[in-house]
């Protein structure tokens, strides 16, 4: 087996695609800003296993020394709440066009870049703009990247459904950005770990854009539906016009505790499922895990007696 170096990997996806790939047998660099944050992953292989080691996606130097003799690179780094010097540009754009080069110009044998569904240069959301750029920039510097597109990823530490279930528990009202037509297609955590690790040993040619998506296509409308049952709370779901979803945003935004941006408004408008022109997780070999087999695991903690069903 390989060394593996994951830029990103203390985050959310991180901490599942690691421990897939200590259970392959590889030797995993994590590459964090702060490798303290990511001692957490340790006891997720054998000992020495998994290194964490510091590195910065702005600083060309640092790169370079955590792809050091790596067999592949994984490139996780992205920002759903941008601050100071962590733009969606300098993280999404420049940071992954500094990855690709260094894993060229260190003889990286696989690149890996995870993107998201749905990006789109000419899209309103800077978000979705930024990843685009950003795999131009990887294609143009190492042409044979494997780039994976996830739809909204869930799981226990989610920023999604962990965020309406907590609306939930404090509102009377449970809010529908531009009416909750926008149609998504969560896909568990779980498997875009096992999707990525797929990639790193198959004996496919390297290369290729893979769309992840869940096995269901739901209405923003009927998602918040779900939260609400899973949550026992009894919610009215109220159509807010996109022009005043974004006043709140606005305000929102301001607050330390990274609730909603008025870029996250303009994502949730659009539509967020698989073409079917891309392979998708079927072809990595995964089977796609419903919503139902997950969500029940974590939304009970916002629940009014935790997992003892409501008795009103």
């Amino acid at each position: 087996m390989g060394k593996v170096t994951v830029i990103g990997g203390a985050g959310f996806v991180g901490r599942y695609l690691v421990k897939r790939l200590t259970e392959q047998g590889h030797s995993v660099r994590v590459a964090t800003r702060d490798p303290e944050a990511a001692n957490y992953l340790k006891p997720m292989g054998n000992v020495g296993q998994v290194q964490p080691i510091q590195a910065n996606i702005r600083d060309d130097a640092s790169i370079f020394r955590a792809i050091a003799d790596s067999d592949c690179v994984i490139n996780l780094a992205g920002v759903m709440f941008p601050r100071g010097r962590q733009s969606f540009q300098a993280i999404h754009e420049y940071g992954a066009q500094r990855v690709a080069q260094a894993a060229i110009n260190a003889g990286v044998a696989r690149l890996i870049h995870v993107s998201a569904l749905g990006v789109n240069a000419n899209a309103k959301s800077k978000y979705a703009q930024s990843k685009a750029a950003g795999e131009v920039a990887v294609r143009a510097a190492y042409p044979q990247v494997s780039i994976i597109r996830p739809s909204a990823i869930f799981g226990p530490e989610d920023k999604f459904f962990n965020l309406f279930a907590r609306i939930a528990t404090l509102s009377p009202i449970m809010p529908l950005f531009g009416g909750g037509h926008n149609r998504m297609q969560p896909v568990y955590v779980g498997d875009v770990a096992l999707a990525i690790a797929a990639l790193v040993i198959d004996g496919a040619e390297s290369g290729g854009t893979y769309e992840l998506g869940g096995p269901q296509v739901l209405t923003l409308a009927e998602l918040m539906e779900i939260v609400c049952a899973k949550t026992d709370r009894n919610c009215l779901l109220l159509p807010v016009p996109v022009a005043l979803a974004k006043i709140a945003a606005g305000f929102l935004q301001c607050l330390p505790w990274n609730i909603l941006t008025m870029d996250q408004v303009e994502l949730l408008k659009e539509d967020n499922v698989v073409s079917g022109e891309q392979p998708d997780l079927a072809d990595l070999g995964v089977t796609a895990t419903a919503l139902d087999a997950v969500l029940p695991t974590y939304l009970f903690r916002y629940r009014k007696a935790g997992r003892i069903p409501s008795l009103e």
